[in-house]
């Protein structure tokens, strides 16, 4: 089982078009049965971020060493990304609040284990990463409420206090059952055995969370895609965009101001977001039928891991070869 989770995890620009397609099919063909998928979306959301959760390194939040490209990573995350994102939407997205919410919390959530796994391939800066991700995570699940209220308030309903509550929910208190589930894990099997025997497995438990979460989206939003199956193309178009001038800014700022390892990790660390909290934050914050969001998040990630493993191969391009190679 656990090899054909890794299988799945390292294919999601197959795995997740696949779950949609079949979410898609089973709600079209299947509309009144397509209702009672509501009730597996809290124990998805639970299956899709407690894992990831379990093997986040919270302590490497206090090492320093890299203070600079953390600096850029967050201004980058949460003083510019979430604007462009917010613009995007009210110029792609005029009459589709929802559509326009999704896209902005796709922005508003960076980082993920994908930054980490990412800079690795690249042979950037892990330690960078790691900080960058535990940071961005903490910052973006505080910082989200506002954001939201604040763009989006006059467009959709936002209870501050509600969204502050489903955050504490969705991921304060899996990253504390991570924490102690890491705690014990180490304690029993030693850092060595945690990190070989048992941390490899829990991102493939998230990520069957994930398309289980996609499946059930796509589903309660397939009666409007068959009316209206443009509307895919109209989501990528902004999506593309957004991940473009990301890209970008990203490989502009850290060319220009950091070191090749540092300057991988920032570029990984602002344009990987954590689609798996935002696709969290959509359905059970914002309405349980906020298929709009949702479908947006769903696509992003299509866009976000193939871009991702794309860029890999341009890194010496943009950055030079890694030391000693």
């Amino acid at each position: 089982m656990w090899k054909l989770l890794a299988t799945i995890s390292k294919n999601l620009i197959t795995a997740i078009p696949v779950m949609m397609i079949a979410g898609f099919l089973y709600g079209y063909l299947n509309p009144a049965g397509a209702a009672w998928l509501k009730v597996l979306i809290i124990p998805f959301t639970f299956l899709m971020v407690y894992p990831m959760m379990v093997t986040l390194k919270l302590k490497k939040v206090i090492e320093g060493g890299d203070g600079k490209a953390q600096l850029l990573t967050q201004l980058i995350n949460f003083g510019i990304v979430p604007f462009i994102a917010y613009g995007l939407g009210r110029l792609f997205f005029p009459e589709q609040p929802f559509a326009a919410l999704g896209l902005l919390l796709a922005a508003l959530l960076p980082t993920s284990g994908m930054t980490i796994s990412w800079t690795g391939f690249a042979k950037g800066n892990l330690e960078a990463a790691v900080k960058m991700t535990v940071v961005g995570l903490i910052l973006g699940s505080l910082a989200t409420p506002f954001y939201v209220q604040w763009l989006m308030g006059a467009h959709v309903p936002v209870e501050v206090g509600a969204t502050f509550r489903q955050i504490v929910i969705i991921v304060f208190l899996p990253m504390l059952a991570g924490y102690l589930t890491q705690t014990v894990l180490i304690k029993r099997y030693g850092p060595k055995g945690f990190q070989e025997q048992w941390a490899p497995r829990f991102p493939a438990l998230s990520t069957l969370g994930v398309l289980g979460i996609v499946f059930i989206a796509i589903a309660l939003k397939s009666q409007d895609i068959a009316c209206r199956p443009d509307m895919l193309v109209s989501i990528l178009v902004p999506l593309l965009v957004l991940y473009g001038i990301n890209y970008l800014l990203s490989t502009l700022v850290g060319k220009l101001f950091l070191p090749r390892g540092d300057a991988i990790a920032l570029v990984y660390g602002t344009v990987m977001r954590n689609l798996s909290i935002a696709l969290a934050l959509a359905i059970n914050v914002f309405g349980k039928t906020c298929s709009d969001a949702a479908l947006v998040i769903a696509l992003a990630y299509i866009i976000q891991v193939q871009s991702a493993a794309w860029y890999v191969k341009l890194t010496d391009r943009f950055f030079g070869k890694p030391a000693g190679v």
